[in-house]
């Protein structure tokens, strides 16, 4: 008895000495459409870094890049079942939801500049468009960069008149649809993971895109015109499952939230990189003929998209289009 009495005791010190059983880490599947080497991917595979380190192992990130997990259409369904944790979808995909007002970020020409972006983003106006995704059991966290768009086609895209009957692929929005039919193309809607294919068969005859999409999707490849308009803007709102979010312990949320800031900042910083090393490889490789427009074939394209404007702000809101409005003349001036 006394035998078995020190037996129990040396094994309640071991006990003690390493320490209660570890818990799971607590796993964050965080999904998106688009490829490791973009500056979203390189965003979200920071995050795990940092949010692994800084919990400590209590977290584990999965990332999933290029639609592995889930289709882009099928990503806001399955945040909000709970089926993901976390996404990366671009400004328009809200509309679906209801949520009209992300898509002021696709008015062509409304953001001139990163300035004026970061300007939005980083201030009361980017929180409060980020609250509006509470009614819809999500918690946005961040804006990220891709870029500015530039157009593409099998012909030379220059003046307004030779957008005419140009099919376009476009993302889910209703501005970018009145876009593209105010310069006479014809947007359909597709799916990020199935653009170069349709641009490589015909189904489409062009896109916009950045950069940096452009050149890791292959899209110059299969386009032999591409004209550096800047013309809009592709961003994507950090997303979190929001009874996720708030059913976390407060400590652990704090290191994400400083893991997600500090990622935000490196994906950010990196956007106008990864562009820049984009447009260098694709005029390296020379599938593409890239066109600069003149300052006067520039103000042809923005006088051509001015309807676009009085079409959203029936969706969107007129106060928060000349609230972006007053942003970028507070900044260019």
């Amino acid at each position: 008895m006394r035998t078995f009495a020190i037996a129990a005791s040396v094994v309640a010190l071991a006990l003690s000495l390493i320490g209660p059983a570890s818990a799971d880490p607590i796993i964050i599947k965080f999904s998106h459409v688009v490829a490791t080497d973009t500056p979203k991917g390189k965003g979200a595979e920071k995050f795990k870094e940092l949010a692994e380190k800084y919990t400590g192992g209590k977290v584990k990130v999965e990332v999933y890049p290029n639609s592995t997990l889930y289709k882009d259409k099928e990503e806001l369904e399955a945040l909000q079942l709970g089926s993901v944790q976390m996404l990366a979808p671009s400004n328009s995909k809200f509309g679906p939801l209801g949520i009209r007002e992300f898509e002021v970020f696709d008015l062509p020409y409304i953001l001139p500049d990163l300035k004026t972006l970061r300007k939005v983003t980083e201030g009361p106006l980017g929180a409060r468009l980020l609250k509006l995704l509470d009614s819809k059991g999500i918690t946005g966290l961040a804006y990220w960069d891709n870029g500015f768009k530039q157009m593409s086609a099998n012909k030379k895209l220059i003046t307004p008149a030779d957008y005419q009957g140009v099919k376009f692929r476009i993302q889910s929005s209703r501005v970018l649809q009145a876009q593209f039919k105010a310069l006479g193309s014809l947007p359909q809607v597709m799916a990020f993971s199935e653009v170069y294919q349709a641009l490589q068969t015909g189904v489409v005859d062009g896109q916009e895109n950045t950069w940096s999409n452009i050149y890791t999707q292959k899209m110059h490849e299969v386009q032999k015109y591409i004209t550096e308009t800047n013309h809009g803007y592709i961003g994507y709102v950090v997303i979190v499952n929001k009874k996720f979010w708030d059913d976390l312990p407060a400590d652990i949320r704090d290191q994400l939230s400083k893991a997600m800031k500090e990622a935000t900042e490196f994906s950010n910083a990196q956007s106008q990189k990864e562009n820049d090393d984009a447009l260098a490889e694709i005029k390296k490789s020379g599938k593409s003929e890239i066109i600069k427009l003149t300052a006067e074939q520039d103000e042809a394209m923005r006088k051509a998209m001015e309807p676009v404007y009085k079409d959203a702000a029936g969706r969107v809101g007129q106060a928060l289009i000349d609230e972006f409005l007053k942003e970028a003349k507070s900044t260019t001036n």
